[in-house]
């Protein structure tokens, strides 16, 4: 028997590297299997689009995506190519041969990973067969009417047939390793392993099944976790087998993992496996780098968020857009899952404080999320008119003015202002004045919903009564569409808006990770997340005081609804109170913590996956050194020494001093800046160890 082959990481420039000569990445084949390559359907397109550059770095030509082929997508967004593996191409050429249609190609994003992308509609005639094979191996039956499933079959047996046609073309190797996304996937992966294929799988659950239709249902989900009748509960919500398909996945898979601890717990229950690694969804940087430019940009698309509220809000505009602040949730439309029913409920409780200290402060809080709708509301449509109008009147008499203004300068002449507008003049500022007479209040709602009778966040602005009245001091705006730079209302991109706003509010019971509030950070932009989703809980694992780097994180999962609710108050609330100044210390520490979620230091969980995945399947040849981090510790931000990010704990104690002074002296960003560089480094260098030392698990720490 060969001796087996030791598996390490170093790092080099930032990114990993395999530590053993004699392992060359030549030796190894890997397949990243989902529904969702090139085909945008949720979240899981996002991880695998971002984490493209730094696999294709690692694997260079061994890397291949594998998914559906759908030709909308294909002539967008894919590049056609030969394969430049011959035994790839043999295994294509033999499955054309028998009727199926494979395509390969460059997909065009950064890294410009290759794609093998199956059609599943010319397959579609083996659905019978393969269904009855499947239910050989699984005794899992699919309903004829789940055409999500019956896609799934025939992906997963394509997926299969491949691995097998390429397996049957090596004898010792490359070794193959074939990664599998969500339940969608897993049928190829169940079948590689009954036919015992030679290959190394790996299987990642973004979202259990279950655990997002029991959380849509209003159910204590994780108080109750141990007292599921998992079965019962799946069949009554008719997924029981796509349940079983998931939960076979997960327990023929060689590797098994999820990406956040907070899911790692509900798969242990749901799905009955312990995951064996936590990958961390992170995020490709450089798209969203705009160096030190970041706080100007928030001032750019601030200032166009500001002139839509100026048309949104026309005659009922007697609140200083200099003093309000623009909150926002963002995301698919699950009034539970997402917290959104917990948002509304805080903001009215904001309102009454607001109102209550007499504060000069106003919050406009955006709800985006994509609903059923006919068109734009008329008269949001006028708001905007109205402020064009207005902007187009006093440009006219600017210039009227300014020409008699620089005329009598030219003579010398200081001219009389009460002689410089004329009566037409008067006349048209009056018309404008007279135009921006309301007599309504500004609506809730950018557009008509088609059943605003049950919408569940509209229905919850009539209880609780926040309709933009002029005494309120929070006014809520529902946009029930996706942003677009071409919408006729507010013409911005979602990264243009959420750069313009000061706090994303993302109060989820269910979420596996979490995306919003992530994208949030990398653009400087502070946020509200939970100890319930798994970005909430990487953040408090990583950075010792996260309110004081922008990341509050409300407790959902220890506390009561309604505690949880008041803390959740209480964050915005105290947000409310910040200084300016105070809010752009804030956001420039919340744009350092994007180190963290940058790829170049999570993608390293992704490859102790496989190599874990290498030393199960191939104990022979392959041996998993104790010292790779298994988990997601490195380090912790410690709390920033400088000035605290509430002024509820920033009391002066001596009133001789000024607030600017005092922060002044207190408040050294470059210090501060280069601290946190030092916390950043030791992930990325997991450095190699001396002669007859070995790291233990725990020793990643700092």
């Amino acid at each position: 028997m060969p001796l087996a082959r030791s598996l390490s990481m170093t790092s080099l420039n930032g990114l990993p590297q395999w530590e053993d000569e004699d392992l060359p990445v030549e030796d190894l084949l890997l397949f990243e299997v989902s529904w969702e390559v090139t085909n945008k359907v949720g979240g899981i397109y996002t991880v695998i689009q971002t984490k493209a550059k730094i696999t294709s770095d690692e694997w260079g030509e061994n890397y291949f995506l594998v998914g559906p082929y759908f030709e909308h997508n294909v002539k967008t967004q894919v590049e056609a190519c030969e394969p430049p593996n011959p035994a790839v191409k043999k295994a294509m050429d033999t499955m054309k041969s028998q009727g199926c249609q494979v395509f390969f190609g460059r997909w065009l994003i950064e890294g410009s990973p290759y794609v093998l992308l199956f059609d599943i509609g010319s397959a579609a005639w083996n659905l019978d067969r393969w269904k009855g094979e499947f239910w050989d191996v699984s005794n899992i039956g699919i309903p004829f009417h789940d055409r999500e499933a019956n896609d799934a079959v025939i992906f997963g047996s394509l997926t299969a047939w491949f691995l097998k046609e390429l397996s049957c073309q090596f004898d010792d190797k490359p070794n193959i390793i074939a990664h599998f996304h969500e339940w969608q996937a897993g049928v190829g992966l169940i079948l590689s392993r009954s036919q015992k294929l030679p290959v190394a799988t790996i299987f990642t659950t973004h979202a259990t099944l279950l655990g997002r239709y029991l959380c849509a249902a209003s159910i204590d989900f994780y108080n109750n976790l141990d007292q599921f009748d998992i079965d019962k509960e799946a069949g009554e919500r008719q997924i029981y087998h796509r349940y079983c398909m998931e939960r076979a996945s997960v327990h023929c898979a060689h590797v098994f993992t999820t990406v956040s601890q907070i899911t790692a717990i509900e798969a242990e229950h749901m799905l009955k496996r312990n995951p064996d690694v936590v990958t961390p969804n992170g995020l490709n940087i450089k798209k969203f780098s705009a160096m030190h430019e970041f706080q100007n940009l928030h001032s750019m698309y601030k200032a166009r968020i500001q002139e839509f509220i100026r048309g949104h809000f026309y005659g009922h505009l007697d609140f200083s857009l200099e003093n309000t602040l623009f909150f926002f949730i963002a995301g698919r439309y699950e009034f539970s899952n997402k917290g959104a029913d917990m948002f509304l409920e805080a903001l009215s409780r904001l309102n009454f404080l607001l109102r209550v200290h007499k504060t000069d402060v106003t919050v406009v809080v955006f709800f985006i999320m994509p609903a059923k709708t006919n068109n734009f509301n008329v008269e949001t449509l006028k708001g905007q008119a109205v402020r064009k109008q207005l902007w187009d009147t006093a440009q006219s008499v600017k210039e009227k003015f300014g020409k008699k203004l620089y005329n009598a300068l030219l003579k010398g002449e200081i001219p009389d202002l009460n002689k410089i507008l004329d009566r037409d003049d008067i006349t048209i500022m009056k018309r404008a004045i007279f135009s921006t007479q309301r007599h309504c209040l500004p609506p809730v709602t950018t557009h008509n919903m088609i059943d605003d009778g049950n919408d569940p966040i509209l229905n919850t602005i009539r209880r609780i009564g926040l309709f933009n009245n002029r005494t309120d001091r929070v006014k809520v705006i529902l946009h029930p569409e996706f942003l677009s730079s071409t919408s006729p209302l507010l013409p911005l991109d979602y990264e243009e808006f959420v750069r313009g706003c000061h706090l994303g509010v993302f109060p989820s019971y269910y979420e596996p990770w979490g995306y919003t509030p992530a994208e949030c950070t990398v653009m400087g932009i502070p946020s509200v997340t939970t100890n319930l989703s798994g970005f909430g809980c990487f953040m408090q694992e990583h950075v010792a005081d996260p309110a004081a780097y922008g990341i509050y994180i409300v407790d959902r999962r220890f506390r009561s609804p309604d505690e949880s609710c008041n803390q959740l108050t209480q964050f915005l609330y105290g947000f409310c109170q910040q200084s300016r100044r105070q809010r752009i210390i804030q956001r420039n520490r919340t744009e350092r913590l994007s180190d963290l979620l940058d790829w170049r230091y999570l993608g390293r969980y992704y490859m102790h996956a496989r190599h874990l995945a290498l030393s199960r399947t191939f104990p022979d040849k392959f041996e998993m050194e104790p010292s790779a981090p298994p988990k997601t510790e490195g380090f912790r931000y410690p709390r920033p020494s400088s000035v605290p990010p509430s002024p509820s704990v920033s009391q002066h104690s001596s009133p001789h001093h000024s607030e600017d002074e005092d922060e002044d002296e207190r408040y050294d960003e470059d210090e501060e800046a280069e601290r946190d560089r030092q916390n950043i480094k030791s992930p990325f260098s997991l450095g190699v160890l001396p002669q007859g030392k070995k790291k233990q698990h725990g020793e990643y720490r700092n």
